[in-house]
Formats: structure tokens, C-alpha cells, sequence
């Protein structure tokens, strides 16, 4: 009798075990699926379309580019640039606001789908990041103090303190040439140190500088240094979202083609800033 009940209780395990097996086989071969597998350059444009939104990251604080006018509403070359891209994918742009050290992370947690706010395009954040076509180009340029007359040259800000948004490309510069760098969260907030003196200098965007300027022409800085060579911005996207980065580049050749891109520089810059 122990033996048949031994037997019968062995029975019911290898059948368990078996079921178990087939259902673990089941779920690897499923998973396995190249059909089932979650394909995030299609899903991400298909739900920006079914959705009717492109949810666009930005600063609302960086003039000329990005940045709120007298009546409140959200302006700017990136803005303007933007909304047009996202007309032409046939959606509805819709921005949210962000410090810029708070912007990676957040197109990382999908809060955004796309960000816009001139984003260097640079070899390391390639390797994390994919980029749209570049859409402007601007040439890092060193800010002083007017009266300042010990720094003429980038190699000039080694021991020197700067203000600088902690992982723009032109904290990267500064970095470079030795500068003992106060973290800002913003464009405004190094030009504000620097007019008060609570800095010596900050390495930025030169359209940027030349627009603080003209709206604010007593301000006691002036451009001591600028590189030759220009840097590229393109809109920011997630890694994988070929499709969506693919549309919005036909937008951007679209615009240029049919002459609204020069329509928007010329109303910002005074001129063709794509190249």
C-alpha cells in the first residue's frame, strides 16, 4: 500500500513539474517573439500621433530661444522652431518647463517626447541621445565683467571662477581650460552673477550674449574671447526613436525648402543661422 501511494505521489510531481515546464516554454518562446517585442520607434511616434501631442522639454528661460515675453506666453527661435515641427508631424506641440540640468532626466523618464532648447551636439551625449539634423549653429564665446582686462583668451580662465549650467557643452570649455566652475541652473543666472561680480566670467552662447545685450544694453559685460569654430544644436530625442527623429527631420528640410525656416532666423537673428 506504501508503495502505490510512493508511486502515486511520484506521479502527481513529475506531472506538476511537466506543466510547469511546458508553461515556462511557453512564456520564453513568447517573449522571444520578434513580433510581440516592444518596438519603441514605432510605438513612440504612434503614440504621439494617436495621442495628437508632441510633449516637448524646455527651459522657458534661455532668450533668445526659449523664454517667456511681457505677456507671459512662451516664446523663442527653439519655440517657434518647434511648434512648426510638430504641425508638420500633424500634432498638437505641447511644452513643459524645466530647469536644464533637470532635461536629460526627464526625456529619460519619458516626460518629454523631444526636447528643445539648443542642445549642443556633442560625441558623449551621442552614445545616450539621438539628435535631429542640426537646426542652428552658434559659436561659444567667453563673458566678463566690462572693466575686465586680465582675461582676452579661453586659455585665460585657468583658476578662474565662472558660472556654468553643470552639463552644457560650455561647461565642458570651461572645464577645459581649467576654470573653477559655481554650478547655475540657467543662461540668466551666470549673467546675472557676472553683472553683480560675484563671478569673474562664463563661457556661453554667443546669439545669446548679443540678444542679453540688445535688451540690455547697460549691463556691464562685454564678450572678452570667442572660438572660431561653431557648434551644431538639434532637437534632443531618446535612443530608438528613429522613426519619430526621421519625421522630424523631414520637417526641418521641409522648412528650409520652402523657405519658413529663413522666415523664423531672420525674425530672431537677422539672418540664416543654419550654417
Amino acid at each position: 500500500m506504501k508503495r502505490l501511494l510512493s508511486l502515486a505521489v511520484l506521479l502527481m510531481i513529475a506531472i506538476f513539474l511537466s506543466a510547469c515546464g511546458d508553461d515556462s516554454s511557453s512564456q520564453n518562446d513568447g517573449s522571444s517573439d520578434s513580433s510581440s517585442s516592444d518596438n519603441s520607434e514605432q510605438s513612440t511616434l504612434a503614440k504621439v500621433k494617436d495621442s495628437g501631442k508632441l510633449l516637448i522639454g524646455t527651459e522657458g528661460t534661455y532668450r533668445p530661444y526659449t523664454y517667456h515675453d511681457e505677456s507671459g506666453d512662451l516664446t523663442g527661435f527653439d519655440v517657434e522652431i518647434a511648434r512648426e515641427v510638430a504641425d508638420r508631424i500633424g500634432v498638437k506641440p505641447v511644452f513643459k518647463e524645466t530647469k536644464w540640468d533637470s532635461m536629460f532626466a526627464g526625456l529619460n523618464a519619458k516626460r518629454f517626447d523631444m526636447v528643445a532648447n539648443e542642445v549642443g551636439i556633442t560625441k558623449d551625449r551621442k552614445k545616450k541621445y539621438a539628435f535631429s539634423d542640426s537646426y542652428i549653429q552658434s559659436s561659444a564665446v567667453v563673458v566678463t565683467n566690462k572693466d575686465n582686462s586680465s582675461i582676452k583668451d579661453f586659455s585665460d580662465l585657468k583658476g578662474v571662477k565662472t558660472a556654468q549650467s553643470l552639463t552644457s557643452n560650455y561647461a565642458d570649455i570651461a572645464r577645459e581650460n581649467g576654470a573653477d566652475i559655481t554650478e547655475v541652473d540657467g543662461f540668466n543666472s551666470a549673467m546675472q552673477l557676472l553683472a553683480s561680480g560675484r563671478i569673474e566670467a562664463t563661457v556661453n552662447d554667443r546669439l545669446s550674449v548679443l540678444d542679453y545685450k540688445k535688451q540690455r544694453p547697460d549691463a556691464p559685460v562685454k564678450i572678452a574671447a570667442r572660438k572660431d569654430e561653431a557648434s551644431e544644436s538639434g532637437l534632443l530625442f531618446r535612443q530608438g526613436n528613429e522613426e519619430l527623429v526621421q519625421a522630424a527631420n523631414k520637417a526641418l528640410k521641409d522648412m528650409k525648402d520652402d523657405g519658413t525656416y529663413l522666415k523664423i532666423a531672420k525674425k530672431w537673428f537677422g539672418e540664416d543661422v543654419s550654417k
